[in-house]
């Protein structure tokens, strides 16, 4: 089959060059970079910054303001939650109560269709029985988004329409209102809009502040003024009439539009005189109570929050508002201040997604160009042959760009996990043109020697022949790679959202190559190879070697140095010259090494044969060291240490070497996933339960002034309580700060470095004329300051002290310390969406105590909270249970006794508090767009304290008005500040945080042992039914490791059958297989050393080589378990490659001694040691920029790089394993058949 689609391209050479345009015009028209140069059209694949991993969940929202979080609880959460267990696909539902707003989480299957379960819960929601929730009470169904759909945030500001600079002059409560009623709306039209929810300034409204006094002299009621409320707004339709035969509509006009109409509305009538709402109460505009805002670098600010459907591009919504934006600039509301300034209101974003996403994109369209570059250079050196460079190079952008036009077709999205699935693919993708190429060289130096070069038809058989020759083993080898991916495929939740684009993608990427190769590529390799270049004069003077040498080096010189500038991996500051030194090391040492196997490769083969037992030792200590450094040296050989204990030696793992060997081989830490960095941190601390909000507003304002002062932050808006959406079950005594860092380079659009113009000193020059030398001393300058060029410097934008993000968070949490305010996990804004929509905590580990009541909980949660501060690797400072108990209550008990004395009914006594004290909205007014509703209550002086509280006017059934003291007794107590369930079981949540370095699961294993060891010995006594369970990212990390417990063997198994396939015995399966365990253990062997402080600790230009390649302890993360996957799949093509061909020269020569067995071996060796030197060269080579990136999304690549690298770097000795384990199978099968004949003979 393979070879008929060879020769098919090959003869009918016109369409594969279609085939070849048709292929580049629509990848780069797909391509989710800028590559189509404006010339074509755009239909790009959907970009974000990473995968939507958020739980398949639906949000049911139900506000009943004014009510307590134990009310709620009682009457709206748990019935409505026990009324959805029920629903088909729900694997759990988690509640929030809190005041006057029921959350329930509804979290369903992953293989339940988003837009299927939310008709489910509205099928629910529409059929509950009568009685269910308290009469007024409507729940609603959450906007169609998930924890990743808050995309664009944004304030409202004065700004001067031409400066654009901030002038003010808008009052908190005139900005609200524009947010809610033109900026809201606009947004929401936006395609691809789920949400617009407004945030901050104050709501207007009407408010009907009652007099007691003036009701008393003229013996109203609460009733009588809220049904003259309620009766004073009001227009009709009264249907038509003619005149003179004119149909004219009838309208009765009688909405309040202003504070004089509610005024004059008539509650009575004594004496003939009516008495007005105005004789009785104080009417006003004023705020509406609040439960959230927004502050802005310490002055408060109104705002608001796009969220994007689900489904949609993310990228594309963005581009959607920010177009919306620009329709209504025109028509935004501006006034001129009494200087003269005029003050426009602006929309001014703090959070755009979109900047995270291209600065995403182009770290990866960055590290894709760079091992492109590096892998041309790698081909041009070892092949060197100018002409089969340009073949094998032309294959590899062709590939990505054809793997772009199935991202777009597949609905793939492009993100930082998808591209990486190419970036990691590069190796491989151009070992199929390497190996293709490399054989049709060889075959063409033996026609050159023996017939001369070949010419048309001639030509052509013999690419044909040559391609054709190494197909079967490549095809092999790229199906034992996709194969090796079934594991990522497997994975579910969670980390199979995460890292399935990633699978298709290089899956993708790895198809593409390989079709190319055996379609386009000899095509190619024909037209290259028969091309002319008339250079018989230059022949004259000049040696043809020696012009093909001057040839390859200056191609070689141009490539190194466009690498080298846009690489530049010790930094833009070292300059050209030392950045160019280290990318000619980092190849030059690669090549060196891999290319001294080659050259010494007969030598050693040799020696390997003739010492068989020495040689397997090094790849025998290989594969233990690895499982020693995977699972640790007491786990791997305890044994050992239990022999020598049941023997009598009972102290034997109390021995300096067995301490000592434990410690330096503890095993690998374990986590779920290291984070993205997004480019902003969200700082999450919470005021005590009983904080107010002006106390919570002096707070959010502290903290905004101290943080907006750090040089590298840019701006800082901080959030308290909550936006008006079901995505933010925040209480009002919670802050999100979202701190805007600048990044380490002033960056172009695309995400890319901008360089700007320096004079001979290394001096900036500005645009006003004068300089900025960094060495003086530090200062910001602003981008349109400075001078693009070119051929300029990077400007860096960080204090000298400021190396990474991590430290920009301790300068936050060095000036965020505030009393009353707690500690905050570090959290960035994505990450922490996901972790408190998927968790129900504000951490990323905690633990969930639950129990039959919340004093219960509250008392096992603060037990544990002291335990959990005393365990080694967990971070006291934050330590901390989210206190459910503790908000101050003052109750209203009513004493039915007395009220049966006064004719009060429970039903009227509750609505007259509930008007007066709490405040009801009665009605809502209508002013075109606007709408504001009308609140009746109590002025605040008379209901500020339970003494006033108990002079409330109540009606009695004779007419007599009576004090509330009379028929009630006001005290004091304490409360719920909110409520928190799990299938309708009560939870509590202490959040914690570990120290640095230290690994998830290890912290949580140590915490655990450390609390049932207090809970063995009764240090610690929980309360009676109260039990606690380790949540967060934690039990992500078990499910999935769980997981890939039992699907990595089966795709090993998998592999090993295909092997089988190719070679028909199960011993030369085996022998192929073997290259797994000495990669496996090489990426064990990296990940250790990567964590010893000694490896590498040596300065280059002033530049650690630990700093270069961010070395630090790596925990075994899904990340790395994905980069093993990658690995295994790999792992084998040098054993496939070089098997193939010893079985081929086994065939054809048919040995029939030890010494002919062993001179087949070598020969066949060496034939194949220059391809399987070339595929190890470009698949490490190729990750070298990867290793070295420190863009955003680095945090993911890194690790699932760092495994393949080792692996690929120690398994380069399966060039050696295989021919002996070949030789070794060979000699014992002739042994065994020379026996057998010389039985027969007997």
């Amino acid at each position: 089959m393979l070879n008929k689609i060879i020769k098919y391209f090959l003869k009918n050479r016109l369409i594969t060059i279609v085939l070849l345009i048709t292929l580049v015009v629509w990848g780069l028209s797909s391509a989710p970079f800028n590559w189509h140069g404006g010339l074509l059209p755009r239909n790009p694949v959907p970009v974000d910054a990473i995968p939507d991993i958020g739980e398949n969940q639906q949000i049911v929202a139900t506000e009943w303001m004014g009510r307590s979080p134990k009310d709620i609880q009682d009457q709206i959460t748990y019935p409505l939650t026990t009324s959805l267990l029920g629903v088909p696909g729900v694997k759990t539902i988690r509640s929030t109560s809190m005041f006057g707003m029921s959350f329930i989480y509804v979290i369903f299957n992953e293989e339940v269709e988003f837009y299927w379960s939310r008709s489910r819960i509205l099928e629910k929601l529409n059929s509950l029985p009568a009685g269910t929730l308290p009469e007024g009470v409507q729940p609603s169904l959450g906007p169609d988004a998930t924890a990743l759909g808050q995309i664009f945030w944004y304030t409202l500001e004065g700004r001067n329409p031409e400066t654009g600079k901030p002038t003010g002059g808008w009052d908190p409560d005139e900005l609200r209102t524009i947010q809610d009623f033109y900026v809201k709306y606009t947004l929401s039209a936006a395609e691809g809009v789920a949400e617009t929810a407004s945030i901050g300034g104050f709501v207007k409204e009407y408010q009907v502040e009652i007099n007691p006094n003036a009701m008393r002299a003229f013996n109203v009621s609460v009733m009588d003024i809220m049904n003259a409320v309620q009766k004073s707004n009001l227009d009709i339709g009264a249907e038509t009439i003619e005149i003179n035969k004119v149909e004219y509509l009838i309208r009765g006009l009688g909405y309040i539009k202003n504070v004089s109409d509610l005024e004059e509305a008539v509650v009575t009538v004594r004496n003939s005189v009516p008495v007005k709402i105005k004789d009785v109460a104080f009417v006003n505009l004023g705020p509406a109570t609040r439960r959230g805002g927004l502050d802005k670098e310490g002055v408060e600010a109104v705002g608001g929050v796009v969220v994007a459907r689900y489904g949609s591009n993310p990228m594309q919504v963005i581009d959607n508002v920010k177009e919306k934006l620009k329709e209504t600039e025109a028509g935004m509301p501006q006034k001129t201040l009494p200087d003269g300034t005029v003050s426009k209101v602006t929309v001014v974003p703090f959070y755009d997604r979109s900047g995270l996403i291209q600065e995403t994109i182009g770290t990866l369209e960055t590290a894709l160009s760079h091992e492109v570059l590096i892998c041309i250079i790698v081909v041009i050196v070892l092949v060197f042959n100018l002409r089969a460079s340009v073949v094998i190079s032309a294959i590899l952008p062709i590939a990505v760009l054809s793997t772009f036009i199935i991202m777009k077709h597949t609905g793939i999205e492009a993100n930082i996990v998808a591209l990486s699935g190419i970036a990691i693919a590069i190796g491989v993708m151009v070992d199929v043109g390497v190996v293709f190429v490399e054989n049709i060289i060889r075959h063409l130096e033996e026609e050159e020697r023996n017939k001369g070069i070949p010419k048309g038809k001639a030509l052509s058989r013999l690419i044909y022949k040559s391609v054709s020759e190494v197909s079967g083993a490549i095809s092999t080898a790229m199906l034992t790679t996709i194969i090796s991916f079934l594991p990522v495929f497997a994975m579910e939740a969670q980390e199979g959202k995460l890292f399935k684009p990633l699978a298709y993608t290089k899956t993708f990427a790895l198809i593409s190559a390989f079709l190319l190769g055996i379609a386009l590529l000899p095509t190619l390799a024909y037209y290259v190879f028969s091309l002319k270049i008339p250079l018989k004069r230059l022949h004259k003077v000049v040696n043809r070697k020696v012009l093909n040498y001057v040839s390859i080096g200056l191609v070689l010189a141009i490539a190194t140095y466009y690498l080298t500038t846009e690489w530049l991996p010790m930094g833009p500051q070292k300059g050209l010259p030392v950045n160019l030194i280290v990318v000619i090391v980092c190849i030059a040492g690669i090549l060196a090494l891999l290319w001294t196997l080659v050259i010494y490769y007969e030598r050693i083969l040799r020696w390997c044969l003739a010492n068989r037992w020495k040689f397997m030792i090094l790849p025998f200590v290989t594969v233990v060291l690895g499982i020693i450094i995977w699972l640790g040296f007491d786990k791997t050989v305890g044994f050992v240490a239990k022999g020598f204990e049941t023997v009598g030696w009972k102290t034997f793992r109390q021995t300096s070497f067995w301490q000592a060997s434990s410690n330096r081989f503890a095993g690998m830490g374990e986590e779920f996933m290291p984070s993205l960095n997004e480019g902003s941190f969200l700082l999450m601390p919470t005021s005590m339960p009983h904080t107010g909000i002006e106390q919570n507003l002096q707070y959010i304002e502290t903290l905004d002034k101290r943080i907006s002062h750090i040089p590298e932050v840019e701006v800082t808006v901080g959030k308290w309580g909550r936006v008006n959406s079901a995505l933010d079950p925040a209480p009002s005594q919670m802050f999100e700060n979202t701190i805007n860092y600048r990044s380490e380079y002033i960056l172009d659009k695309d995400g890319h470095r901008q360089r700007f113009k320096v004079n001979g000193k290394g001096a900036y020059l500005l645009k006003d004329g004068s300089t900025y030398d960094p060495k003086e001393g530090f200062r910001l300058i602003p981008a349109d300051s400075l001078l693009a060029d070119k051929g300029g410097d990077y400007f860096r934008q960080w204090r000298s002290h400021i190396k990474k993000t991590d430290d920009i968070w301790q300068e936050i949490i060095n000036v965020s310390h505030i009393p009353g305010v707690t500690s905050s996990p570090k959290l960035q804004p994505i990450e922490a969406r996901l972790v408190m929509l998927s968790t129900g905590m504000r951490a990323p580990m905690g633990l969930k105590v639950s129990g039959p009541d919340l004093e219960s909980i509250e008392a096992g949660g603060k037990a544990l909270e002291a335990a959990l501060k005393e365990v080694p690797s967990v971070l006291p400072s934050t330590v901390f249970y989210d206190r459910a108990v503790g908000a101050p209550y003052i109750e209203i008990k009513l004493n039915r006794q007395h009220m049966a004395r006064y004719g009060i009914t429970v039903a009227d006594l509750q609505e007259i508090i509930g008007a007066a004290v709490g405040g009801m909205s009665l009605t809502t007014t209508v002013e075109g767009r606007e709408r504001f509703s009308v609140r009746l209550r109590y002025p605040r002086e008379l209901r500020d304290s339970p003494e006033e509280l108990s002079g409330l006017i109540i009606p009695a059934a004779t007419g007599a008005q009576i004090p509330l003291k009379e028929v009630a007794d006001i005290t004091y107590t304490k409360g719920a500040q909110m409520i928190q369930s799990e299938n309708t079981f009560l939870l509590g949540y202490v959040i914690f945080d570990k120290v640095a370095g230290k690994a998830e699961v290890d912290v949580v294993k140590e915490a655990d042992k450390i609390l049932r060891t207090k809970i063995g010995s009764g240090e610690i006594q929980l309360p009676k039914g109260v039990s606690y369970k380790f949540a967060g990212n934690y039990e992500q990390q078990e499910r999935a490791a769980n997981r890939l417990l039992i699907v990595i063997p089966l795709s090993l198994l998998a592999i090993l059958l295909i092997l089988y396939f190719q070679f028909k015995k199960i011993t030369a399966s085996l022998i192929h297989f073997s290259g797994v365990f000495v990669a496996f253990a090489g990426g064990f062997i990296l990940l250790w050393l990567y964590g010893e402080p000694w490896f590498m600790n040596i300065s280059v230009g002033g530049v650690n080589l630990r700093d270069l390649f961010q070395m630090h302890t790596i925990n075994l993360s899904i990340a790395v378990w994905v980069g093993f996957i990658a690995l295994f799949g790999i792992a084998t093509d040098d054993g496939v490659l070089m098997g193939s061909y010893i079985h081929q020269t086994f065939l054809e020569r048919n040995p029939q001694t030890k010494d002919e067995i062993r001179e087949a071996v070598v020969h066949a060796g060496l034939k194949r040691v220059r391809p399987a030197a070339m595929t190890t060269a470009t698949a490490l080579i190729a990750l070298l920029p990867v290793l070295t990136s420190t863009g955003k999304g680095a945090d993911i690549m890194v690790p699932m790089a760092i495994p393949t690298f080792g692996g690929m770097l120690i398994q380069s000795m399966t060039m050696f394993v295989v021919p002996v384990f070949q030789c070794q199978w060979r000699e014992k099968k002739l042994k065994v058949e020379s026996g057998e004949l010389k039985v027969e003979s007997v």
